[in-house]
Order: C-alpha cells, then structure tokens, then sequence
C-alpha cells in the first residue's frame, strides 16, 4: 500500500464530509486549501526525514528546518500515519472516529512502528505550531464598499456575507519565497471590460432568461454549461471545494505514471503547498482589487443603477437590472445556485487549478505554456457528472466521461473558463483575452498567471518552509 495515496484519499473525504456533515471545519477554498497544505506537507516531511535519500532518485529535503532526526529504524509509513492522522484530527475534529478507524485499517507492520509513530507526530505538532497564527474565514470588522466595481453581496443571496476578506493578506506563506501580486484589471468601461461583460452576459445567464439576450450577444451552448458545472466543487453537499477536486486530477496522473513512495510523497506536497499559497495570494489580491462579481456588475452597468447611483433615464445597452446568473452549482440541495462571497479578481478556481496542475507539469519535466501529455489515455469523471449526484431541482446528472488531449495545460485554461460560463467571473479573473479570446499570458492579469507564477516559484525554490509574512510585515524568520 502506497501510504502517501492512502492517506491523500482519507483528506479528500475529510474534505468532502466537511461540506456534507454540517460541520464545515475548514470552510470555503481558503481554510480548505490550507487544511490539505498542512496534512501533505506533514506527511512528506515525516516520510522525507525517515527515508532519507535528499537528492536522487527523487528530491526529498525536509520541509521545516530544524527538527531533530528520526530514531535509524523508524518506520515509514507509522511515520506518515501518525503525521496525517494528527493533522487530520486537529483541522476536522468531528471525523476523529474515521480518522482512527482509517488508522487501524492502514496495514502498518514490521519494525520501528513506536519510533516511526513518535516522529510522526512531532512533525505534525511543528507544521500546525507554524500555521497557529492564520487568521480564520470570519468577515468580523470588515465593510464593503458602495463605489461603482466595488465587491458587494450577490442581490440573490444578499445575507451571504463575505468569505476570508483579512485571510490572504494576513497569512504567512506556505513555501513561495515573494507574494506574487498582479497587476489591476481592466477599468470599468474599457473596451476590454466591455467585451467580458457582453461575453459573461450572453454565456453566464440564468437559463429562464436567454430569451432576453439582446442581439449581438451569444447564449451559452450545452456544452459550455456542461463545461461549467463539471469544475465547479463550489463547496457542495457531498462534493467539497475545487482543491479536492485538482487532488484527484493529480491522483489519476500519478497513478498513471506509476509513481513511487518516494514521488507520491514530494508531488503531492508540492501540489497541496501551491494550492495553499494560492489560497493566500489569490484572497489577498482579491481584496485589495475588490471587484464586483457579474451579478452586481451587469444589473448595475448604467450609472443610474446602485448604491452610488447618478441620474439618467436612458439605460446602456450594456446593463440588464434583471440579470442573473446560472450560478455555481448548488449540487445535492435545493434552493438556489449563487455567487461566490468574495470579489471576482483574480479567480480562485483559476488560480488553484494553474498553481496545482502546473507544478505537477513541472514534476514531470514539463516546463512549456502549451499542451503536454500527460493526460494521455487518461480520462476523468468529475463528482459534479458521476450519475449520481443531483442539481439544485434535485434531478440526477448523467455520467460524464472527460478526457483531455491537450494534457493538464488544457485542463488549466478549461477550468478558468469554466467560472464565465456559470457567469460567477469575468474572463480576464481568468486570463487577459486576445484578440479572438484566446489567452495572452504575456499581461500579468487573471488567476491564471498568478497559479503559474505561485507553481514555477515553489517548484524552482526547492519546496522550503516560507519565510514570507503577512502583508505589511517583515519577512519571518525560519
């Protein structure tokens, strides 16, 4: 038994009872990403320290510094339970029984168990003494703005509040060595604007009212709605959130690739440290750019409109007051589909799925910006189209076989894609658009490029414990 995938399976559904149990330890994308960042890099610096081996066949230096060895004949894989187990039953408490019986159901034999168990839990105790100091997903003392762009609640959903607003910039970092930033988006009223905002108009709109689409503006094709749903993981019943989606991704890659211990264990730490340092950078820019959603953003198009609202009585033809969204998918509840809590740039779907998808490409030798191979002969079924999962009506959705020719570099640009055809995002909290749509990743613009800056860095860097603070402090040190 693969430890490193035994207990990456045992997080994922952690992850996924804490949206089904009512519980939501870990709630949202940020606590979660975070959660799954502190249990991987455990056990790899659990694993790394007992097996040795720093340099080849597979890179497997420590994480933190600083920590004592292990006893020579430690075990392994009693080292790696006890670090996921630890973790695990500090950030979901209420799944302690599973957790223990996920313990005993490990297969755990063979010398140095006590020694391996000991350590274990030493390294589980310094990565959450590190991370202790993480502010929570509380919105207490925040205020939003009533200016024109600024992130408000969705008019469909107005107590939702707001998700994390001081999480990203008051957390330390995971393994980045700089909190990469971006720069602005593009101005309200600019061409580029105009051209998101008719885009998301005609293929983010709720399906009763397509009928109201004007002329010149495309409606959204079946199979872009099923494109949209099937990345969503919007913190669903029985589902979770996008990071357990992008783990199961690199799941079938790894197994595909026929991966040792020694590779499972530093992949899946680099992918889960990518995707909490995405957490962080992404919550950070998002609330220092604080721009509204589509929902707010097409209803109040016309300066008439809104909370800081100036006279005229001849609507633009760019403004539907009426206007909503499909929404990211309610799946396994009834009630309606909605909008994110949080402002719309950069997108933290496309943000997690480039920093967690890329740094696997850069795992396996790929260092291009176009399509790779790795999904070769691959195919995914995503939970949101597994037949047995149901909509928001409470009708099941087909099974849906996916697979991916262009690799996980197409997986990437789908994924950020994906939020327009929902209308949660504008395209450019994706990616800036060229000419006929396409990606411009030469402009610093869009969780896109911030997911590759955050996996080049991290990858590049040597997976170290990050000596970067929160915004407007010094630099931690080690």
């Amino acid at each position: 038994m693969d430890p490193i995938l035994y207990w990456n399976e045992v997080a994922l559904e952690a992850n996924r009872v804490s949206f089904t149990n009512g519980k939501k330890e870990q709630p949202g994308p940020t606590l979660s990403s975070r959660a799954l960042a502190i249990v991987h890099l455990a056990m790899y610096d659990a694993y790394a320290r007992v097996q040795g081996n720093p340099v080849v066949p597979v890179n497997l230096s420590p994480y933190l510094p600083n920590l004592p060895s292990p006893k020579p004949n430690a075990s392994a894989n009693a080292a790696v339970a006890a670090a996921a187990h630890a973790t695990l039953s500090s950030l979901y408490p209420s799944q302690k029984s599973f957790f223990n019986l996920k313990h005993t159901q490990a297969g755990l034999e063979g010398d140095g168990l006590q020694e391996g168990h000991e350590f274990g839990l030493l390294v589980a105790q310094k990565i959450l003494e590190k991370r202790q100091d993480d502010p929570s997903a509380s919105d207490d003392g925040y205020a939003a703005s009533v200016a024109r762009g600024a992130h408000r609640p969705d008019p469909d959903n107005s107590d939702q509040g707001f998700h994390a607003p001081f999480y990203g910039a008051q957390s330390r970092g995971f393994a980045v060595t700089k909190r990469h930033e971006l720069d602005a988006p593009p101005q309200l009223g600019s061409p580029e604007y105009i051209n998101a905002l008719r885009q998301v108009r005609g293929k983010g709109i709720a399906p009763e009212l397509m009928g109201t689409l004007p002329t010149g503006i495309s409606p959204r094709t079946a199979n872009e709605t099923l494109i949209g749903i099937y990345w969503g993981y919007d913190g669903a019943v029985e589902l979770g959130t996008p990071p357990r989606l992008y783990n199961q991704i690199v799941r079938a890659v790894a197994i595909a690739q026929n991966n040792t211990v020694d590779q499972n264990a530093r992949l899946f730490a680099l992918v889960n440290a990518a995707m909490g340092d995405a957490g962080v950078l992404a919550w950070d820019q998002k609330y220092i750019h604080d721009l509204w959603r589509p929902v707010v953003g097409v209803r109040e198009n016309d300066p008439s409109l809104g909370p800081a609202a100036t006279g005229n009585n001849v609507l633009s033809r760019n403004a539907d007051p009426a206007w909503l969204p499909l929404g990211a998918p309610n799946t396994n509840s009834t009630g309606k589909n909605g909008t994110p809590p949080f402002p719309a740039y950069p997108s933290g779907h496309a943000t997690f799925g480039a920093a967690a998808l890329h740094i696997t490409r850069r795992f396996y030798g790929v260092t291009s910006r176009s399509n790779d191979t790795l999904f070769n002969g691959i195919t995914f079924v995503s939970d949101e189209f597994n037949g047995i999962n149901r909509d928001n009506q409470g009708t099941v959705r087909p099974k849906h076989v996916r697979s991916f020719p262009g690799g996980l570099w197409q997986m990437i640009i789908e994924n950020g894609i994906s939020r327009v055809f929902l209308g949660v995002h504008w395209v450019f909290d994706a990616f800036a658009a060229n000419a006929t749509g396409n990606p411009d990743l030469s402009q610093n613009i869009g969780g896109i490029p911030l997911g590759l800056q955050i996996a080049d860095d991290i990858y590049d860097s040597g997976l170290n414990l990050s000596n970067v603070g929160p915004r407007n402090s010094n630099s931690l040190p080690y």
